[in-house]
């Protein structure tokens, strides 16, 4: 039988860009502009900053280039800089089934394996399909998140098909950079939990830096341990603990998984989207946020797990816990009607008015959530009023969501939000003009330089 990597590679070597779809190729460029936004919004934080001090250190006879700061470094070290860009914000997209995470972090990887093979737009958009199939499918089969693995491992895996992808790699060679990045790179969910840490920017970064290394090495001739997900040993028996099977790839008429991945609308986790939007429609209807004496929230048990688990939710001391905090982003929606970057600074995780409310607000489970969750993200939030008034709220797919999509407008809306402090408009125009036209590209290494702002 065909083993996982012999059907991964098998998918990876022969998709062309002729099988895509037009709806799926504008959907990829679509990610793509939304991923490079992020990297602008993210490139002045700490986390950016060390990853950058790090790729300094390197220099390669086949250099990448780091978005923003147009540093060269080699391709994995550039992987990991741009990647912990995008992910700073928490801003980039997700994707949510079975398991979940946001595929769009693998490329930061895809991005520097096509420069330093002078690959092309085309490329480039076949590349992120591929990467989307597989971190999505993997998703569709299994659910990471109950056993405490990350979802930087099925992104390690995304990106190494498709830098194989990029560099040009037979099936064979594919297969084997699939094994070896098995082998070698299982992250922790604990990256998430508790008071969480700058890692959590980095996670998937690592992932994408370890990938391009597995193809390298493939390309060279390495090979990795045979049937690593099926064997005595493999991924089934010593992580997932249950065998699965990946559903058929996009294309000879099944759907493209890009299609049903959702952009973010505020700066958080994926799972509070609707949370927000419902607390936001929630304040409208409210006199004022002081007589507020509780606000009940009810939402998917999945959701509840990652954003309201332990006490340090309620009690955040950074920005990575406040943007994965549910009650949280709550009770800045509720007192400021708006939740972006500025509101987990320091001024306001110290707040003690903001704070109050925060211990005012109870995450519950909702048994139609849970029964519905493969089909949306749904939220119930009511308000009580210390006169004993109700306000209730019902939030089902949040804008951006696959089902209620983002409009190319808003997308671009998004895409000068987070680069305004670094391009000026004329040239962040140019730039959303080339992404547009991505499939036309000649070399990505043309895209890259035009993020640069020497900042």
């Amino acid at each position: 039988m065909q083993t996982i990597s012999e059907n991964l590679g098998a998918y990876a070597s022969t998709l062309k860009y002729e099988d895509l779809p037009e709806n799926v190729i504008h959907q990829a460029k679509r990610t793509i502009i939304d991923t490079l936004g992020c990297a602008f919004g993210g490139y002045t934080s700490e986390p950016s900053k060390i990853a950058r001090d790090i790729a300094g250190l390197v220099s390669s006879s086949q250099p990448a280039t780091i978005l923003c700061s147009g540093q060269k470094t080699s391709a994995d070290l550039a992987a990991f800089a741009n990647d912990v860009m995008i992910r700073y914000l928490d801003f980039n997209d997700g994707y949510i089934s079975k398991g979940s995470g946001h595929p769009s972090d693998s490329i930061a990887a895809l991005l520097a394996a096509a420069e330093v093979t002078h690959a092309g737009g085309r490329d480039l958009i076949v590349a992120t399909v591929l990467a989307y199939e597989v971190f999505c499918g993997i998703c569709d089969a299994w659910d990471n998140k109950p056993i405490g693995i990350d979802h930087a491992t099925m992104g390690g895996i995304a990106s190494a098909v498709g830098v194989a992808r990029l560099l040009g790699l037979t099936q064979q060679q594919i297969i084997e950079a699939i094994n070896l990045t098995v082998a070698a790179n299982i992250a922790l969910n604990q990256t998430r939990g508790g008071n969480v840490s700058k890692w959590k920017a980095c996670g998937y970064g690592n992932a994408n830096r370890n990938a391009i290394f597995a193809a390298q090495l493939a390309a060279r001739g390495m090979t990795g341990p045979s049937q690593i997900f099926e064997g005595r040993d493999g991924f089934f028996n010593v992580v997932s603990r249950r065998p699965f099977e990946l559903a058929p790839f996009g294309g000879n008429g099944h759907p493209f998984r890009i299609m049903h991945s959702s952009t973010k609308q505020f700066p958080l986790c994926q799972y509070s989207q609707t949370v927000v939007r419902a607390a936001l429609e929630a304040r409208a209807l409210i006199e004022g946020v002081r007589d507020i004496a509780e606000v009940h929230v009810r939402t998917l048990q999945t959701a509840l797990n990652v954003m309201a688990d332990d006490p340090e939710k309620w009690h955040p001391r950074n920005r990575e816990t406040a943007d994965h905090s549910m009650p949280y982003t709550v009770a800045v929606a509720l007192m400021y009607g708006a939740v972006d970057q500025c509101y987990f600074g320091e001024q306001y995780l110290r707040d003690k008015e903001l704070l109050d409310l925060v211990g005012r607000i109870k995450c519950l489970p909702s048994e139609e959530a849970n029964r519905r969750e493969s089909e949306m993200n749904l939220c119930d939030l009511e308000v009580v009023m210390r006169s004993g008034k109700r306000k209730s709220t019902r939030v089902e797919y949040h804008r951006g969501h696959w089902r209620n999509p983002m409009s190319d407008a808003e997308m671009e809306t998004k895409f000068r939000s987070l680069a305004a402090s670094m391009l000026p408009v004329a040239r962040v125009d140019v730039l959303l003009e080339q992404l547009w036209k991505l499939e036309d590209l000649p070399e990505v290494g043309t895209l890259i330089r035009m993020t640069e702002c020497n900042c």
